[in-house]
C-alpha cells in the first residue's frame, strides 16, 4: 500500500510538473506573439508619423523664413460664407468669429510683433464710404493691412476711398466693381506696389455663383518691419 500511494504521488507531482511546463511554453509564445505585434505596430506608427506631412503656420504650403510672418486669406463666397484672414496661426477675421461683414474686412497688424490691432469691416453697399476714409486715414506707418471683400466691396467707394488703399502698396483697387471678389496685404509707408493681391471680376460668363466670381485666396510671408 505504501508503495502503490508512493507511485501515486510520483505520477501526481509527474503531471503537475508536465502541465504547468506545458502553460508556460504556451504563456511565453503568446507573450512573444503580442511583443512582436507591439513592436510591429510601434515601428508602423512611427514610419507615419515620420511620412506624413508636415503642417505650417494658417495651413500655408510652406515654411516661412526667419523675421516673416505667415498669413493666409480668403475672400467671402457669395454673400453667404465670410471672409477669412489668419496670420502666424491666429484667425484674425472669420464667419465663426462672427466679426466679418458685407463690403471691405480689414485687419491692422503692427509691422513689428505681429500683435492685431484692429479688425473692422465697412459696408460699401448700404453703408456709407466716410468712415471707412477716415480709417484709412488714421492708419498708422509700420501697420500690416489685410483687406478681403464680401459680396460686394466696392460700390461705394470714391476716389479718395481707393487712392487711400493704393498708397498702402495695391494695385488693383482702381479696378475693383461690383461684387467682385479681391483680397490684398500691403502696409502703410510701402515704397513699392505689394505683391501680395489677388482679383476676380464680376463677370456672368465666368462666375462660379449666380451673380459672384468664385472665391480667391492667398497665401505668403510678409516681412517683419525692421528699424
Amino acid at each position: 500500500m505504501r508503495v502503490a500511494g508512493a507511485a501515486k504521488l510520483v505520477v501526481a507531482v509527474a503531471v503537475f510538473l508536465l502541465t504547468f511546463y506545458v502553460i508556460s511554453q504556451v504563456f511565453e509564445i503568446k507573450m512573444d506573439a503580442s511583443l512582436g505585434n507591439l513592436f510591429a505596430r510601434s515601428a508602423l506608427d512611427s514610419a507615419s508619423r515620420s511620412t506624413k506631412p508636415p503642417r505650417y503656420k494658417c495651413g500655408i504650403s510652406k515654411a516661412c523664413p526667419e523675421k516673416h510672418f505667415a498669413f493666409k486669406m480668403a475672400s467671402g463666397a457669395a454673400n453667404v460664407v465670410g471672409p477669412k484672414i489668419c496670420l502666424e496661426d491666429n484667425v484674425l477675421m472669420s464667419g465663426v468669429k462672427n466679426n466679418v461683414g458685407r463690403g471691405i474686412n480689414v485687419a491692422l497688424v503692427n509691422g513689428k510683433t505681429g500683435e492685431v490691432l484692429d479688425t473692422k469691416y465697412f459696408d460699401m453697399w448700404g453703408g456709407e464710404v466716410a468712415p471707412f476714409v477716415e480709417f484709412l486715414k488714421s492708419i498708422q506707418d509700420g501697420t500690416i493691412v489685410l483687406m478681403a471683400t464680401y459680396d460686394d466691396g466696392a460700390t461705394k467707394l470714391t476716389e479718395e476711398a481707393r487712392r487711400l488703399i493704393a498708397e498702402l502698396g495695391s494695385t488693383s483697387i482702381t479696378n475693383l466693381g461690383f461684387r467682385d471678389n479681391w483680397v490684398f496685404c500691403g502696409g502703410k509707408g510701402i515704397k513699392t506696389k505689394s505683391p501680395f493681391e489677388q482679383h476676380i471680376k464680376n463677370n456672368k460668363d465666368t462666375n462660379k455663383y449666380e451673380g459672384w466670381p468664385e472665391v480667391v485666396e492667398m497665401e505668403g510671408c510678409i516681412p517683419q518691419k525692421q528699424d
